[in-house]
Order: structure tokens, then sequence, then C-alpha cells
């Protein structure tokens, strides 16, 4: 469990790379951290949770569900806090990378992470955006080294679905 603790924290504070040889796979490395995939979540509308083109793979974005199954919410700068908000968008990338590894079937198949986009639902006067959406690039960063490093957004919104504090969406390269 200290260890666990100790890997969290140092996802949280940005470090980039865990103390693992570079031959671990992203699920080993998922494990390091003490993390798991969880199942993928299902479609809350007309859409499906990944579509491939060529080499790319757009997901669809992901509002984080508590282990309950249940959506978080809160308004960062209200009732959520910056802290908070990015184990969100944490559990978020993750739920993004159970939607990857179910369209590819194995994550050791990402090039590059390209893209990360991510909402804010945030106060007017919150401008720590950034920081919120941290906590899905930093644990992308961890999982995959130089190959997490991405192009990112992060947005602050006045709503976001089921209230959530936060949604992010990624585009991923996946190798042939």
């Amino acid at each position: 469990m200290k260890k666990l603790l100790v890997v969290l924290g140092w996802v949280m504070a940005g470090v980039t790379s865990l103390p693992a040889t570079e031959s671990a796979t992203p699920e080993q490395k998922l494990a390091a951290l003490g993390l798991a995939l969880p199942a993928v979540p299902p479609a809350v509308a007309n859409y499906v949770p990944a579509v491939r083109s060529g080499r790319l793979v757009f997901l669809a974005g992901q509002i984080a569900r508590g282990p309950d199954g249940k959506f978080l919410a809160g308004k960062v700068g209200a009732d959520c806090t910056e802290a908070r908000a990015a184990e969100a968008a944490r559990t978020c990338a993750l739920q993004l990378l159970a939607a990857l590894k179910a369209e590819i079937g194995d994550l050791s198949r990402v090039a590059r992470i390209v893209r990360v986009g991510g909402f804010v639902n945030c106060t007017p006067d919150f401008t720590a955006q950034p920081k919120v959406i941290n906590g899905a690039s930093d644990l992308l960063v961890a999982v995959f080294g130089d190959r997490g490093r991405h192009a990112r957004a992060a947005v602050g919104v006045a709503a976001l679905p089921a209230g959530a504090p936060v949604e992010v969406e990624m585009v991923v390269e996946v190798a042939e």
C-alpha cells in the first residue's frame, strides 16, 4: 500500500516516468501504479467509444465513474477541488485506455498518444484548467513514456454531462 501511495504521488506530482525498465508493457506499468483498466463504459447516446481511421484511433470523450459505477459530479471552483478534478481526469484517462485496448487489443501497439482534449466544468473565475487535465496527461506519460507526450487542449466550460467535473477525449496512433 505504501508503494502504491508513493507511485500515485509521483503521477499527481507530474513525474513523467516510472522507475521501471523500458521493456515493461503498458499493462505492467499500470499494475505498478496499482491501477487496472475498468470495463469499457457503454455509450450513453448514438455514438461508439472508438473509431479507427488508418493508424489513428479517435476515442469518444469520457466522464469519470466512481468505483460504484456512478458518474462523479461537481463544479471546479465551487463544490469540487482542483485535486479531486485532477483525479477524475486520471480516471477518464483509464477509461479511455480501456476503450483503446478494446479497439486495438494490446496497449503495446500504441505508437503515440497524439492529442488529448480536456474539458473542465468550472466557475468563471477558475483558471487552472491545465493543472486539472494534468491528471490525465501525467498518467499517459507514466504509462507510455515519451510515446505518451501529446498535444493538448484544456478548456473551461459552464457544464458537462451528468454534472461531471471533467471530460477527456483522445486521439492515438497505433503501430501497424
